[in-house]
């Protein structure tokens, strides 16, 4: 089975991609095959082997981002179909057209799966400024997710204002674009000091999770992938 539709990424374009306002990112449905979408979905890990990020201290202040949260190492027992997905992320047509999106000549890969509970929020934040980028995998359907709870990603317009340093309230935003999120979306963004986003806080039922897979796009750097190897799942994404 197929589980990326690469051809939905080769038609964007860089110059079309980089011209996005208030900064370049790609929230579109169909970067997965439906059926692989559909397979992913229904072989999601289960919480059971997650960490629990509750109450962690972010930078400048920033609220902290509570979640259960899993990170991927090759040794990992995930479902068959993640093991797949995975591999065909570290194919060469993948990280071919990342590179080529984001601008990186030679990018490393990260994965993670975060669940988050009702009550629980994204604050305003700008990735780390290590990564090049980061691209969300959004796991929830019309059959289990209602849209009046929440979960989506919200991109953010500071209009150039705002210090990366800091802990603004989505109220000093001048805009705020909500993302597709139900069903087969994703989300690409371009890190940089303006690249603002959060999820408000969501209103579920107590057996529902917000769920995404997200892949952290880094330099081909060996320090990082010596730290990320030796901090493995204690991992704490600022």
């Amino acid at each position: 089975m197929n589980y990326l539709n690469i051809e939905k990424l080769r038609s964007l374009s860089r110059e079309e991609f980089l011209a996005v306002n208030p900064y370049p990112y790609f929230n579109s449905e169909g970067v997965l095959t439906e059926s692989g979408f559909q397979d992913l979905l229904e072989n999601m890990p289960p919480q059971e082997m997650f960490e629990q990020k509750f109450g962690y201290e972010r930078r400048a202040g920033q609220a902290p981002h509570d979640r259960y949260s899993l990170e991927y190492t090759p040794d990992m027992p995930v479902p068959k179909p993640w093991k797949e997905f995975i591999g065909e992320l570290c194919s060469d047509a993948y990280r071919k057209e990342i590179e080529r999106l984001l601008g990186a000549k030679k990018a490393e890969f990260r994965f993670h799966w975060h669940y988050t509970p009702s009550g629980a929020d994204v604050s305003p934040h700008c990735d780390a400024k290590r990564e090049h980028g980061s691209h969300l995998f959004y796991f929830n359907s019309t059959d289990d997710w209602d849209a009046a709870w929440g979960g989506s990603t919200l991109v953010l317009d500071d209009g150039g204002r705002l210090d990366y340093n800091s802990a603004p309230d989505i109220k000093e935003f001048d805009n705020v674009i909500e993302c597709d999120c139900l069903g087969n979306y994703s989300s690409l963004i371009l890190r940089g000091d303006h690249a603002w986003h959060a999820v408000n806080p969501i209103e579920c039922p107590e057996d529902r999770l917000r769920r995404v897979f997200i892949i952290v796009v880094n330099p081909d750097n060996l320090f990082w992938k010596l730290r990320d190897r030796l901090i493995g799942k204690k991992i704490q994404r600022f």
